[in-house]
């Protein structure tokens, strides 16, 4: 007999980025501490189909489930503080659904009636909703945006209606909304609340949680005037109080009621809460033995939630190691132009990591980054563009393929070390037509890799249209590129490292998406204990590392070249 699921609908009012993903994930980790199954899924109301074709300052990261679904990065938050494996069926957008219902008139599905936002948009995103909530006990779906917008309606429609579907006793409303603190009068002031709460209920929904985004606690009189305007009791009223750390929001919630009063209203019979591995999470975070300080040198940190996988895994890899990680983002086109400049801009960092993204732009100021670690013996790890970025140059300034590059930068370079995959090269549209997803990939013996995962056979998430090139395999490996990793049958190279070198490695994958806070990825755990080794050393030595000698550089290629030849 299939579960009768309980469904908790989270929206959020006043302004975005509140942190709607964030409290989501947190009420999924306590309820699942309770010893409930639950699912979770994201309705973000912009017309795109999915964010794979939008510029990361826009939407931040795009992240990718293991069917291949790029989806919102909210997913990625639920993975991390739950157990839930999302996919394709965990985050629907206006475009998707709008999608669905125009193929289904196309084909005459609807048997010719004509098609309106209510009932078969509204049909559509509550049908989306039971296919995503199968089997569960409590499935949380978030929807996108703020109360107010246009563009939302139709969701919060499809969910007031699902009460009446599901009965009111399975269905759950939490508002989290901003209580800004005033500093001139001393102030919580409420009124934003009111406003956003009148808004919903003009549309139908009486939210039954309020969650009060503050920068201060909430006072019991603050908590009693919001409960009187926005007609809920008082004990309904939680403070989501801003934190340090991201993952003290769970213990947070849980204090100030918000699991019980959750399986109170919709009668839930739980165990309690069994929270010892988020409280002991939270004091190691607190108190780290140590800290490192990772350099990111990409193009998108002006918006380092372009990189919020990356950065939550790193801090992951601090975690396994008692070390607190400093995240230093460093614009890739500032290194380029003044090698001298570049290297003062470089030389204190404890490790440099180069992650993925497209386009020509700033590629050159990575390339130098990438040298400066090999050149340096400072710790390096590149995410795919990162690890094809590593493959150009070695292929430049080991192997003197002078022009080697990617034939996504340079259609005529005489050396594409990275080539367009082969099952890329008919494809048109841009949408989902990556390699997306799950892939296995084979590692090789005595490497870094296989040291790190403890296991020859591994799967990882990918997202990119070009590959290493394997007509150059020969000739990188010859000169000392090591290939520790291989996707087969299709003999993708899927990891690159350096053997002299303390710690270089390059994945084609993208293993942040499998990081926890209480799992850390390998990778990430093994490039921050090789970050901090390298700290250690570089105290001990009582120097850090000098600008690079060019001309002595170029000069030795050239007779490394003669004597080749």
């Amino acid at each position: 007999m299939a579960k009768k699921t309980k469904f908790i609908f989270i929206t959020g009012g006043v302004v975005s980025g509140l942190g709607k993903g964030i409290a989501s994930a947190s009420l999924g980790a306590l309820l699942e501490s309770r010893g409930l199954t639950v699912t979770m899924q994201k309705f973000d109301p912009y017309i795109n189909v999915d964010p794979g074709t939008m510029n990361p300052f826009q939407h931040g990261e795009v992240y990718v489930t293991d069917d291949g679904a790029e989806t919102d990065l909210d997913l990625g938050h639920y993975e991390r503080f739950t157990t839930v494996k999302t996919s394709t069926l965990s985050n629907f957008t206006s475009g998707k659904i709008y999608d669905s219902v125009i193929r289904k008139e196309r084909r005459g599905d609807y048997l010719g009636k004509t098609i309106q936002v209510i009932p078969h948009i509204t049909d559509e995103i509550k049908a989306s909703i039971m296919k995503g909530s199968e089997n569960v006990d409590v499935a949380l779906i978030e929807i996108g945006g703020t109360v107010g917008d246009i563009e939302s309606l139709p969701f919060l429609e499809a969910i007031r209606q699902l009460r009446a579907d599901v009965g009111r006793e399975n269905t759950l409303y939490i508002h989290l909304t901003l209580v800004p603190y005033i500093d001139a009068s001393g102030e919580l002031k409420t009124k934003p609340t009111q406003h956003s709460v009148q808004k919903l209920r003009e549309i139908g929904i009486q939210p039954d949680i309020l969650l009060c985004r503050s920068s201060h606690p909430l006072t019991p009189d603050v908590k009693a005037k919001i409960a009187l305007f926005c007609n809920i009791p008082s004990n309904c009223v939680m403070t989501a109080l801003d934190v340090e750390h991201i993952y003290d929001v769970p213990i947070l919630f849980h204090r100030e009621g918000l699991d019980d009063k959750v399986v109170e209203l919709l009668g839930i019979w739980t165990k309690d809460p069994q929270l010892t591995a988020w409280t002991d999470l939270a004091a190691k975070v607190r108190n780290p033995k140590g800290s490192v300080t990772i350099g990111i040198v990409g193009k998108y940190v002006h918006l380092t939630d372009s990189y919020k996988s990356l950065n939550e895994a790193l801090r992951h890899g601090g975690i396994a190691n008692n070390l607190s990680v400093k995240l230093d983002f460093i614009d890739s086109e500032l290194l380029e132009g003044n090698e001298t400049s570049a290297c003062a801009r470089l030389q204190s960092l404890d490790a440099i990591l180069v992650p993925g993204g497209f386009g020509e732009r700033g590629i050159e100021g990575k390339i130098f980054a990438i040298r400066y670690a090999r050149e340096h013996k400072i710790p390096f790890y590149g995410i795919c563009l990162g690890m094809q970025l590593a493959v150009i140059e070695y292929a430049r300034n080991i192997c003197h393929l002078e022009k080697a590059n990617s034939l996504e930068f340079d259609a005529n370079t005489p050396h594409p070390v990275i080539s367009l995959m082969e099952a890329q090269k008919a494809v048109h549209n841009k949408g989902a037509t990556m390699r997306l997803g799950k892939y296995p990939c084979t590692l090789g013996k005595n490497t870094l890799a296989l040291k790190a995962y403890g296991e020859r056979q591994i799967e990882e998430r990918h997202r990119h249209r070009y590959e290493f090139n394997n007509d150059y395999l020969t000739a990188l490996t010859s000169n000392g590129l090591v290939i520790s990793g291989v996707s087969e049958p299709s003999g993708l190279v899927e990891i690159v490292e350096i053997a002299d070198h303390p710690w270089f490695l390059g994945c084609q994958f993208h293993p942040e998406f499998k990081s926890k806070p209480n799992q850390p990825h390998p990778l990430f755990a093994e490039f921050v204990a090789a970050a901090q080794a390298f700290s250690k050393r570089r105290e001990w030595e009582g120097q850090k590392a000098g600008p690079i000698d060019v001309k002595a550089e170029k000069k030795a290629a050239v007779s490394a070249k003669a004597k080749s030849a």
